[in-house]
């Protein structure tokens, strides 16, 4: 007999905690034996009742209460086995038929963040491997990530150790991986760079738990074990902030740069701000044998101002190249002298500076009121919302990182959709084939990170509501630890109607209103900020979307000067156009229990009936379904005229009319790139060319243009080389790589600041049913919305947004913040 038990932590204090257990496969005539192992297990103040589960599914739960101030007090996890049992009772002197239980302290789900004594641990172990004190002197830590396990290990700790249990996801078919019985120690993978030797190494630490001194409430800590280590030849990892600083402190200093600015009129370095730039790859000169920069220069026309706007001014003529690993210039020059625009009157954005320091008076307060709180719960990292329910990850790269996406469907239990979700990369190429705009090329997600740059959503949060806020935990370059509280949101809105109908006969109207739960945060890349945001409806939806704004990066011009490859905002001052790419990886696993592979990707586009017999009327049309059966079948761009769009189903799983069950990819709006394709930036970026690429799941295949795409030679690494394998898309597990884009041909009314840009797509329900063999049509659910937009176009002369005052946002009343 095998028995499983899963038992959920329990808390700390003097305090009875409340634990649920739930076994699997256990029948009636044993359950009196397992009674008794867990007294044994828990002691005799432990009191346990055993009821019945459900007669399809003969499981047992029990309620066990004890008291959290002995040494059970975090809570224990179990596996029950006969052969064990026996073995163990045996050396004890003691017998209990047929079943023994394993305690062992279980403190965190697999896929929680690592915490901020984990990172330090993490850091630690590795400082303590280096071969010698000027190796680990030289190190500086780019990345402390999670090291996330496999899929049969989260079904484990899915279905026993954490609630809620879910047995029921464990794998059923004899050929399934076999699920272990145990969780294994959680792993941190670090990316270390060394500036004495221009070397950039992978790290995997091992957490063990230890026992800490006796005055230590909750009675454990982390201890870590280093698991293996290698040089990563010809890469540079991602910038990090600390080099930010230096950079600008390097160029500031630099004699030949203080007297390229007093040809400028600048004499007071204070007012100059220099922007490093990741160099890209353009030339052997770009080669990662040494990590360089290529900094953008700006100055502001008030020292003693603090809140004046840093990228107004820009600094155009010079060119600088830095060594990062050493501090010194390596190159610079003073190309042409180009006047600094004027002071733009217009310019600032803060309450008070704008349009004259007059701010609109006419905006009343909007009160958002939940007096019974929010109708999410949060366990950890578990969310529960409704029929929805995931955990929360956060990465130094992706940052918002979501797992185990499910939807609780009634008889049917939890239904799984996705794995994992996440943004893996973001591109802005732009317009302008002069320097140095030609080279404006970010891999904001590889270069930089979007989680280390984060907002902390103290200062300053754009939630509403009774609001969940979750903090992240980094390293910064040294190997300190750092936390950006309040990075991640959590929080319901209210999203108009949810459906409506009005019978014109009998008068009865029935309406429904939408709420939909928002998880979401925000990043500042220099003058940019980008919103990301995972939205779950109640008719099964989900939603990706991402916000833009912030301080567009301009340019100067001579004067008398037009150019075509941009906006001219202000007097000798111009914003080039350009392209912002997202990249979002979707582990999917629509309707399959964890290592199960039945999901496979259709298309389907809307065709015109050819005329003839089977349009008489002229007035036919039908969606096409085609069988996307490898990779190289499934590099697919949108198509608008026919509607195109893409199902993940599954091929084992029917819904009531007997047809496979599926989620359907909506692509919202969408562009390809508008350069040539001999651009430097697309050898990097080989994953632009196509919208849509759909890959079967391999666990290192995590980002589309490689791990490392800071200087990189090499051409079309990542999601465009893998790919060509050409692996089979037929019963797999299949991963989407959705890309979509915006072209930004900027405005008067971006300026100073932009108002939000959306974008975005939708992961929807779709139920089959067949009409011929090769034919589909669609039931949608919920209310679709079209939209329309009139937007200015220079209209005005700056963003008509720009004074509304401070204080004005939507206020919570009776509102729990943190909840």
């Amino acid at each position: 007999m095998l028995c499983h038990v899963g038992v959920a932590s329990g808390g700390g204090g003097d305090e009875y905690t409340q634990t649920q257990i739930c076994i699997q496969r256990l029948k009636a005539r044993h359950a009196a034996t397992v009674l008794a192992a867990l007294r044994s297990a828990f002691g005799g103040g432990a009191e346990f009742s055993l009821r019945h589960g459900g007669r399809r599914r003969r499981r047992w739960e029990s309620a066990a209460r004890w008291s959290a101030s002995g040494e059970k007090s975090g809570g224990s996890a179990f596996i029950l086995t006969r052969d064990e049992a026996i073995r163990t009772y045996r050396e004890r002197g003691e017998t209990i038929s047929g079943v023994e239980i394993i305690a062992r302290t279980q403190r965190s789900h697999p896929l929680d963040p690592l915490s901020a004594a984990e990172i330090a641990v993490a850091v630690t172990t590795v400082k303590a491997a280096a071969s010698t004190p000027e190796v680990r002197d030289g190190m500086r830590f780019v990345e402390v990530a999670l090291l996330e396990p496999e899929k049969n290990v989260v079904a484990l700790a899915d279905a026993y150790f954490f609630p809620p249990f879910q047995p029921s996801l464990l794998p059923g078919n004899r050929n399934a991986p076999i699920i272990p019985t145990k969780l294994p120690p959680s792993r941190a993978k670090l990316v270390v760079y060394n500036r004495q030797t221009n070397e950039t190494s992978i790290w995997i630490v091992e957490f063990s738990e230890v026992h800490a001194d006796s005055d230590t409430r909750g009675g454990y800590e982390r201890g870590g074990k280093l698991v293996s280590s290698e040089v990563v030849p010809d890469v540079q990892p991602a910038m990090d902030a600390m080099e930010f600083v230096e950079c600008e402190a390097t160029v500031k200093s630099h004699p030949p740069f203080i007297e390229a600015m007093r040809k400028r009129g600048i004499d007071d370095m204070d007012l100059v701000t220099v922007d490093p730039w990741c160099a890209g790859y353009y030339s052997d000169a770009d080669a990662p044998s040494r990590r360089i920069a290529k900094p953008l220069v700006f100055c502001r026309t008030e020292s003693d101002n603090p809140i004046e706007n840093g990228y107004a001014r820009p600094v155009e003529g010079v060119h600088i190249i830095v060594d990062m690993q050493n501090n010194t210039v390596i190159e610079f020059e003073d190309r042409k002298l180009v006047p600094l625009p004027p002071s733009d009157h217009l310019r600032n954005y803060t309450s008070g500076e704008t349009r004259g320091g007059v701010d609109r008076t006419d905006v009343k307060p909007l009160v958002i009121n939940q007096p019974q709180g929010p109708s999410f719960h949060v366990n950890g990292y578990l969310v529960e919302w409704q029929k929805w329910n995931f955990r929360i990850g956060f990465t130094p790269k992706e940052g918002l990182v979501l797992h185990s996406v499910a939807y609780v469907d009634g008889n049917r239990g939890r239904r799984p959709i996705a794995h994992r979700l996440s943004f893996v990369e973001m591109v802005v190429p732009y317009g302008d084939p002069n320097e140095p705009h030609y080279r404006k090329n970010a891999f904001d997600a590889g270069e930089d990170g979007l989680g280390k740059n984060a907002n902390s959503l103290k200062k300053g949060c754009d939630c509403l509501g009774v609001i969940k806020y979750f903090d992240a935990h980094f390293t910064n370059f040294t190997g300190g630890v750092e936390t950006i509280e309040n990075a991640v949101c959590l929080h319901e809105e209210d999203h108009g109607i949810l459906w409506k109908h009005r019978d014109w006969r009998t008068g009865l109207a029935e309406v429904r209103r939408s709420r939909r739960l928002t998880v979401s945060f925000i990043c500042t890349i220099a003058n940019y900020e980008y919103g990301f945001y995972w939205h779950f409806y109640q008719d099964g939806k989900i939603e990706a979307e991402v916000k833009l704004t912030g301080i567009l990066s301009v340019g100067a011009l001579m004067p008398g000067e037009q150019r075509k490859y941009g906006t001219t905002i202000a007097p000798s001052l111009y914003a080039p156009v350009h392209q912002h790419f997202f990249v979002t990886r979707m582990d999917m696993a629509v309707d399959c229990k964890p290592n199960e592979a039945y999901n496979q990707v259709v298309e389907v586009n809307v065709n015109t009936e050819c005329a003839g017999p089977n349009n008489m009327h002229n007035n036919a049309f039908y969606a096409e379904e085609k069988l996307l059966k490898s990779e190289l079948q499934a590099m697919r761009d949108c198509h608008p005229s026919s509607a195109r769009y893409w199902i993940v189903r599954n091929t084992r799983t029917v819904n009531r009319t007997g047809q496979p069950t599926g989620y359907k990819l909506i692509p919202g709006s969408n562009c390809l790139p508008l350069a040539l394709p001999e651009a430097k930036f697309l050898r990097r970026a080989g994953f632009l060319k196509h919208n849509l690429w759909v890959t079967s799941y391999k666990n290192d295949e995590m980002y589309p243009g490689g791990e490392f795409p800071n200087q990189n030679p090499r051409i079309n690494e990542g999601l465009a080389t893998w790919v060509k394998q050409d692996r089979s898309l037929e019963e797999t597990n299949i991963v989407l790589w959705y890309v979509f884009g915006v072209t930004h041909v900027p405005r008067l009314e971006d300026w100073p600041v932009m108002p939000v840009e959306h974008i975005g797509f939708m992961l929807k329900i779709v139920f089959l049913s067949y009409i011929a063999p090769d034919n589909i049509t669609t039931l949608n659910n919920g209310t679709h919305i079209v939209l329309v937009i009139l937007q200015p176009d220079g209209f005005f002369d700056c963003s008509p947004a720009i004074d509304v005052p401070l204080g004005s946002e939507v206020h919570t009343k009776n509102g729990w913040i943190n909840y």
